[in-house]
């Protein structure tokens, strides 16, 4: 049947107000959300409890907060990016974002958060680059009374103010005990061969979710690593990695690290006919992730809730800013997600919607 053309344009204006405002709603109702709370903040180690997160409904002011990230060269940080503006838009304060261009690039980072301080900024949340290389700055920035919230990356300094950040050793404990799992599943026994590429060296994230893995391959000594390959998170770099990981001939089952190795890693595999024998398992998932899941291509990731965690920031150093009571550590709860539960998955916790840009400032 052809219906004219006016009610099939009616018809697609409705689907698209639709989707807008399905959209709305999952963006404005991320909350209460159960978080874990650290019973000693800062403290890696400590126990954790678990709570419902409420944000405040607005600021009491037009608080101006810098952002700073170590770059936005993947979708990881536009997910982060994606929070942080969302929620820096509902609480109704001014948000000025800064990317370093590459975990290289500690000194541009350390650079801009001075310069964005300058112009008289109120807090700072930082996506740190380096674990140890920020402290001098924030020890700078607590005698000039400005809170830093440590998100996600994490930072060593003692005068952090607060941190929004899940556990890293969970997250590669995580990525270890599914290979196990998984193997123990498909009625294997024997070695797993795997190789393990985690990130950047030198980067706090990568450091701790290093000791979870570790801690997973000694609970299951059939897992042989073979090979441990280090580097920034983009894709050019991945895929140089994994040529060197493909070049050494190694008998292969898993390949294991970051969201864009395992996206660069599936035609690799595929060119190499390999894709059937290497199984692909991720820290994070992103878009490519998802959608490798989805597709079979990708066995597992663990989801980060990135966007809730950039959320949670942006409240936090309001809260910090307005006097009231904040969380001092509290990050989300960390699961895997895989082909058995990929429907009940909640994507918006997790991924910038389809076509977000980088939102560099906010009001």
């Amino acid at each position: 049947m052809n219906l004219p053309k006016v009610f099939l344009a009616a018809a697609l204006l409705t689907a698209n107000l639709l989707m807008t405002c399905l959209n709305s709603a999952s963006a404005s109702d991320w909350y209460p959300l159960r978080v874990q709370v650290w019973d000693q903040p800062f403290v890696r180690e400590s126990t954790r409890k678990e709570v419902d997160y409420i944000p405040l409904q607005k600021a009491a002011k037009k608080w101006k907060i810098c952002v700073s990230f170590p770059h936005v060269k993947d979708s990881f940080w536009l997910a982060v990016d994606y929070g942080v503006a969302e929620e820096s838009e509902r609480l109704g304060i001014e948000m000025e974002l800064f990317e370093a261009g590459g975990f290289n690039n500690l000194d541009i980072q350390i650079q801009q958060i001075r310069d964005c301080v300058a112009n008289k900024a109120d807090g700072v949340v930082i996506g740190a680059i380096s674990t140890d290389g920020l402290n001098p700055l924030v020890a700078e920035l607590k005698k000039q009374n400005i809170p830093v919230i440590d998100l996600v990356n994490g930072i060593s300094s003692p005068d952090i103010t607060a941190k929004s950040s899940y556990s890293h050793k969970d997250m590669g404990y995580m990525v270890g005990d599914f290979i196990a799992r998984a193997q123990k599943a498909a009625g294997k026994s024997g070695p797993v061969n795997v190789a393990w590429l985690p990130g950047p060296k030198g980067a706090g994230w990568v450091d701790y979710s290093n000791e979870g893995f570790e801690v997973a391959v000694k609970e299951n000594p059939d897992i042989n690593v073979l090979t441990v390959k280090y580097g920034d998170t983009g894709k050019r770099v991945q895929r140089k990695l994994l040529k060197e990981v493909l070049a050494e001939g190694l008998a292969l089952d898993y390949i294991a690290g970051t969201a864009v190795t395992a996206e660069v890693a599936i035609s690799m595999l595929r060119k190499k006919k390999l894709d059937e024998k290497v199984k692909l398992v991720t820290q994070y998932v992103n878009p490519g992730v998802y959608a490798g899941i989805k597709r079979g291509k990708i066995a597992a990731a663990v989801s980060l809730s990135s966007v809730i965690q950039g959320r949670i920031a942006i409240d936090q150093i309001v809260r910090i800013l307005e006097g009231k009571q904040y969380y001092k550590h509290v990050g989300v709860k960390l699961n895997v997600v895989h082909s058995g539960n990929l429907r009940t998955f909640d994507r918006a916790s997790t991924l910038a919607p389809n076509g977000f840009r980088t939102v560099y400032s906010v009001n």
